[in-house]
């Protein structure tokens, strides 16, 4: 294979080109990257950056050993038979697509932050001072981070989510709701069952009418994958670029990894689309193997964690395949789990402030292990104790 172009320039691209070459690929490896910056770690953005600890999350990587054309600030605009980019055509013979996803925004004429980049993370740390008034809106995974540095630096935070509950869309309603007593705790209004219209210079106008006061705006209600400049390809468009267990898009020879990618889980019969770390760091090593000439699949368990209010919440596997839940522990202690169970099979799990559990937890979702529903309800059990023998 002569040339080998990769389309992203995150973490999932830079996993990719080290793959490529550590599986052997000698031809030429090209990395497209929309960005100025070579590649960096996100999940510190809403962390460490905005909590003033690091500005620079660049992931370490010898270029020049590694032997592969970095082209930043070049975004992809289409592709037929070559890849058509802001600054012409590149012709290639393999193509991994990792180009993410985009956050979304809300309407209005009013200045609104997202929190997607590490010049998303820079400005809006910028806008957290002493007294400022915050509000974020959406209470998912990023909002709960970000309210977290936010309070941290003197802010008055308000989370503003259409749901009933923080989480809600994530991990449903009735688990999400034990979070929001950590919000009170922090000091962080949250409103739940609040529509945005839209955001205005000042604040938010609310759908039901009235409104909410605001410094800064930042708007947390998820992403998008970066797929619109594959419109009219020949590709499969479905919630991303559809792939199968091997990682292969539609077009042979063209392959899709991160963010971007709904690739296939034989394991939760259905297609998956995972925006997190494990993934874009793991699939990687699949895709290459597989353009290079192998058949191997990715069929990992999902997996993610957060930091929220001085508590680490961990999650693993697919829950919405299951058809019972299981409390682990007293939610209103300091550590506590869910499991979601499909039949005696553990499928999901959440844990807070448990890393044991999260750990032995995702091994059994990885086996396909059937646990004991009364013994995986007691904390005092290890989750591996609940696996029953033989499974």
């Amino acid at each position: 294979m002569e040339r080998v172009i990769i389309v992203g320039g995150g973490l999932a691209g830079l996993r990719t080109a080290e793959a490529l070459r550590a599986q052997g690929h000698t031809g030429g490896l090209t990395l497209v990257a929309g960005e100025p910056y070579p590649p960096y770690d996100r999940p510190p953005l809403s962390k460490a950056v905005l909590r003033g600890e690091t500005g620079d999350t660049t992931v370490a990587a010898d270029w020049e050993a590694l032997g592969c054309e970095l082209l930043l600030g070049r975004s992809a605009t289409g592709l037929g038979e070559d890849l058509e980019t802001t600054e012409g055509p590149l012709g290639f013979d393999g193509l991994v697509i990792a180009t993410g996803a985009s956050p979304i925004r809300l309407p209005g004429d009013g200045p609104q932050h997202v929190l997607r980049s590490i010049d998303d993370a820079r400005t809006l740390r910028a806008g957290l001072r002493t007294g400022a008034r915050l509000v974020i809106i959406g209470a998912g995974w990023i909002g709960a981070e970000v309210a977290t540095a936010a309070t941290a630096a003197g802010c008055r935070v308000t989370v503003v989510e259409a749901a009933d509950a923080p989480l809600a869309g994530a991990i449903g309603a009735e688990v999400g709701s034990r979070t929001a007593a950590w919000y009170a705790e922090a000091g962080v209004e949250l409103r739940h069952g609040l529509k945005v219209a839209s955001v205005r210079p000042g604040g938010l106008e609310l759908a039901g009418g009235g409104s909410i006061e605001a410094d800064v705006v930042l708007t947390a209600v998820g992403v998008r994958p970066e797929t619109a400049w594959l419109e009219g390809s020949g590709l499969a468009l479905e919630n991303g670029v559809v792939a199968d267990e091997r990682l292969r898009t539609t077009r042979p020879g063209v392959y899709a990894v991160g963010d971007c990618a709904a690739w296939w889980s034989p394991r939760f019969g259905r297609r998956l689309r995972v925006e997190h770390w494990d993934t874009a760091l793991n699939a990687p090593d699949v895709a290459a193997a597989n353009l290079l000439g192998g058949e191997r699949a990715y069929d990992a368990v999902p997996y993610f964690w957060s930091e929220q209010f001085g508590r680490m919440v961990q999650y693993a596997g697919h829950h919405p395949i299951a058809d019972a839940m299981v409390w682990r522990g007293d939610p209103e202690s300091g550590g506590w789990a869910v499991c979601w169970l499909a039949g005696d099979r553990l499928v999901g799990i959440l844990t807070v402030n448990r890393p044991r559990d999260l750990l032995q937890g995702r091994r059994a979702i990885a086996s396909g292990a059937f646990v004991d529903g009364a013994r995986i309800a007691d904390p005092a059990v290890a989750v591996k104790a609940a696996v029953r023998a033989g499974s």
